[in-house]
């Protein structure tokens, strides 16, 4: 790989580090547009599915005290169903309908959460949370976006905020993995090969963001943090939507 393409991967893998630990998440939907559009679409979301699970194991012990086990273990269960059907997804269609497909669903999810969070309505229940869950997974194998559902589903219920930051850590880790490892076994062909000091470089850019992200989180308030998060989900919905339509005009 370039090494200046390198040097910009690894400047968008710190950023996302940086919103990962003042939001909870935001990793992939700062990082997996750019990245895809870097290194293309099938090694671009595996760089960040495994980026991804570097920086939630590396946050994870330092929000341990915050994580609701309960909903974890719900989301998780269903996650891994939807992030190996996605996987199975990701190998078998075109990146741009993945994009165009992925960016609608987030979308309409979003929308459906800040309608009803100004309706000041509260909904809830095991199958909100299992369908959340599932939905992660498979968003996140398909397009390494995994944040957007389990964000609507945490506006729709009022998830504090904390709790909720702590809980999607070892989500986003148990997602990031089933996805990186469904994908190696269902398409070894498709895998980024890349040489050690490349890796260390990615693994450094996430210590860092995640040490600066600690320091600026104690200048963030929860609903500023809720707002960020939403505007990110957004942000990365409409540049999948974005590249799907453009790719398919090409």
């Amino acid at each position: 790989m370039d090494p200046q393409i390198v040097v910009i991967a690894a400047g968008l893998v710190l950023l996302g580090a940086v919103a990962q630990r003042v939001a909870g998440l935001g990793f992939a939907m700062l990082s997996s547009p750019f990245l895809v559009l870097l290194l293309g679409p099938h090694e671009g979301v595996l760089l960040v599915n495994i980026c991804g699970v570097v920086s939630s194991l590396l946050i994870t012990p330092r929000v341990w005290k915050d994580i609701n086990w309960t909903a974890f273990r719900w989301l998780t269960a269903f996650s891994i169903v939807g992030s190996v059907v996605g996987a199975l997804i990701a190998t078998r269609l075109d990146s741009a309908v993945l994009s165009l497909t992925v960016g609608v669903i987030v979308l309409i999810a979003l929308l459906l959460s800040v309608g009803l969070s100004r309706a000041n309505v509260a909904v809830g229940g095991s199958s909100l949370r299992a369908a959340a869950g599932a939905l992660s997974g498979l968003t996140n194998s398909m397009a390494g976006v995994g944040g957007p559902a389990v964000s609507a589903y945490a506006v729709l219920t009022r998830w504090d905020q904390r709790t909720f930051a702590a809980t999607v850590q070892p989500f986003f880790a148990v997602i990031g993995t089933v996805a990186v490892v469904s994908k190696v076994l269902i398409a070894p062909d498709q895998q980024l090969v890349l040489p050690w000091w490349d890796w260390g470089l990615f693994v450094l850019a996430i210590a860092v963001g995640i040490f600066g992200g600690e320091r600026l989180q104690r200048f963030v308030r929860d609903h500023h943090a809720r707002a960020f998060i939403l505007a990110i989900a957004f942000g990365g919905a409409l540049a999948a939507v974005a590249k799907g339509w453009v790719g398919l005009a090409a």
